[in-house]
């Protein structure tokens, strides 16, 4: 019998992961390759692209060794990566910069500056990209600007994901939903956007054509193909970014099926058949296909505050882990589930490294609000925790004004393997969580985007049959009614907070 695998690779923030699937979804061999994110002044963040390189090249070869998979039996690959990064580079595949990520913060001045004139809003209409620093348009204002000598010398303004190809496969490609997160795209023509590109002060002929996510790289260097372990004749699906592949993954193509993502950060999102945006702004709106459209907001706190709270008041459960060989995070979660919802009238505001969706501020800050002497630091762990979740649930009412009510949830990423955070998601919600067995949504999705580009499978809504759910998550009603109550006080804190937050920046 033959076998036939696909391969999705994932280019993250942080890692580069290679997932080889059979067919029907199956996981048959994984590998994961880390690279540092570097701050060299504070709020930039860098990368170096060869690095990953190194590492996307590795994680394939290592996951097809690790279960001595014949190349042959590999049939195609479809990639997925990070959305907003930005690489000048020579027009020869060589980098003049280190890759910017989304998180990159130095043009926060530029974002505000665009965000309080028309123009900023004309932009955000045609493309789909809310104004902020982690938008390819606002960082190539910052170095227009400030004479960013690399941006001087640039021929070509690539992603990671581009730089990739382009250097795999001697092509300039973007798919259509990496090229949208960059804000120099118009979501309605599929073409780069003349005036994005004006402000920017570069030339299309510096950008990537566009393809759809099913568009196939072919003639992969021998070279490289030789490091990866792969035949070089195997073709590579442009895929798209990590989020929409994400809803593809887990099975959210339908209108109301809503994903909700939140790994270091977070998202949620929904697939539409035509594009949408609002005049306030607090949503994306990315193509994906020809006939595909994503719509969502990231927040950029999720795990990173689990994180703060384990460095912050766990130090009792980070010693009790260690002599016990427990995870940490498990153990400040279980002492956080002892306390009530609303945990006692203490809220947080969970913007530690400022917040996009819904309000788009890289200003905003965290803040303990209704902190009192009865409260403990389990108390700070739950609300905590609902913070995150209260970020999610704002967006998503943004979300529904344009696309309805949401029907159906699903959960992915790290917080999905906490069945007290997913709980606490169903109760604000109101709705049942649908959870996936497998955790590769984004992967799987680009695999799945290969297979169909190969003409393997029929379509891309039949994904949903090859993924099989291990829980649905029913929600406390009594628990909804008083997040409903507590969501509302949410939203008034940040608007009441936002003028000291800009005050605060500026001293």
């Amino acid at each position: 019998m033959v076998k036939q695998y696909a391969i999705g690779l994932d280019i993250g923030t942080t890692s580069a992961k290679a997932v080889i699937f059979n067919k029907n979804g199956d996981v048959i061999s994984e590998d994961e390759q880390g690279y540092p994110v570097v701050h060299r002044q504070p709020s930039w963040s860098e990368q170096d692209p060869l690095q990953i390189e190194t590492a996307a090249i590795t994680a394939i070869r290592q996951a097809i060794e690790k279960n001595s998979i014949d190349k042959e039996d590999i049939i195609s690959v479809g990639l997925s990566s990070a959305m907003h990064s930005l690489i000048c580079t020579d027009g020869k595949n060589c980098p003049l910069s280190p890759s910017l990520t989304w998180a990159d913060g130095r043009s926060t001045d530029q974002a505000e500056t665009l965000k309080s004139t028309g123009t900023g809003e004309r932009i955000y209409l045609k493309t789909g990209t809310p104004i902020h620093p982690m938008s390819p348009l606002v960082k190539l204002i910052w170095m227009k600007e400030n004479r960013y000598e690399p941006y001087l010398k640039a021929r070509k303004f690539l992603s990671i994901k581009e730089f990739l190809t382009s250097r795999w496969f001697g092509t300039d490609a973007v798919d259509y939903s990496v090229a949208s997160a960059t804000g120099l795209f118009n979501i309605y023509t599929r073409e780069w956007h003349s005036e994005a590109l004006e402000l920017a002060g570069i030339h299309e002929r510096q950008l990537s054509s566009p393809v759809p996510a099913d568009y196939l790289f072919t003639g992969l260097a021998p070279e490289v193909a030789h490091k990866m372990g792969l035949h070089p004749a195997v073709p590579f699906a442009a895929g798209g970014s990590d989020g929409p592949l994400a809803n593809l993954g887990i099975g959210a193509v339908r209108p109301g099926e809503t994903a909700i993502t939140i790994g270091t950060s977070g998202a949620i999102r929904q697939m539409s058949s035509a594009p949408h945006t609002d005049e306030r702004q607090e949503v994306f709106c990315y193509s994906f296909t020809d006939d595909l459209w994503v719509l969502g907001g990231p927040t950029n706190n999720g795990g990173n505050v689990l994180e703060w709270l384990k460095n912050t008041i766990g130090q009792t459960e980070v010693a009790h882990a260690r002599q016990s060989e427990q995870d940490p995070y498990s153990l400040l979660i279980d002492a956080a589930k002892e306390i009530e919802p609303g945990a006692e009238r203490l809220l947080f505001l969970p913007y530690l490294n400022g917040e996009r969706a819904p309000h788009w501020d890289a200003s905003a800050r965290g803040a303990f609000v209704g902190l009192s002497a009865s409260h403990t630091r389990y108390h700070m762990a739950r609300a905590g925790l609902e913070g995150v979740l209260l970020a999610i649930l704002s967006v998503s009412h943004s979300l529904e004004e344009l696309t309805g009510e949401t029907d159906t949830l699903y959960a992915s990423g790290g917080f999905a393997r906490s069945g007290m955070w997913v709980q606490m998601l169903a109760d604000m919600f109101g709705h049942s969580v649908h959870l996936p067995v497998s955790h590769q949504s984004s992967a799987w999705g680009a695999a799945w985007v290969s297979l169909y580009a190969v003409n393997e499978v029929p379509d891309l809504a039949s994904i949903k049959n090859s993924i099989p759910m291990k829980d649905i998550v029913v929600p406390n009603l009594d628990n909804h009614k008083r997040y409903a109550e507590i969501h509302k006080v949410f939203t008034g804190l940040y608007e009441a907070l936002k003028p000291s937050f800009h005050q605060l920046r500026r001293m």
